[in-house]
């Protein structure tokens, strides 16, 4: 298995496929994350067709323990997270992958 998929890799992907110049690629890539993260902090869920959904959740509080003093309760306050949900197509393609390599 190879390294993670950085920005890097998608803007390089885009522009060898495309032709168009690396700067623009780059620009619209970050436009796009802009974009959804920007509805994501508004508490929007991000839908993307045969790719699957960004989901915000919340989390509520709860009592947890640390580990290095295990004696002492800690409040986690509630929180926000961010779920995704695999789209179907997706869902699809995850069945062919080699779970050995992982």
């Amino acid at each position: 298995m190879s390294a993670n998929l950085t920005k890097r890799d998608i803007v390089l992907t885009i522009y060898e496929s495309t032709g168009f110049p690396q700067k623009e690629v780059r620009e619209v890539v970050q436009q796009t994350l802009d974009v959804i993260a920007r509805a994501l902090e508004e508490g929007r869920n991000v839908e993307l067709r045969n790719f699957g959904v960004f989901e915000v959740q919340k989390r509520k509080a709860r009592i947890g323990r640390n580990p290095n003093k295990p004696d002492k309760d800690v409040v986690i306050p509630t929180r926000a997270v961010i779920k995704f949900k695999a789209g179907k197509d997706l869902k699809a393609k995850l069945k062919n992958l080699d779970l050995d390599n992982l």
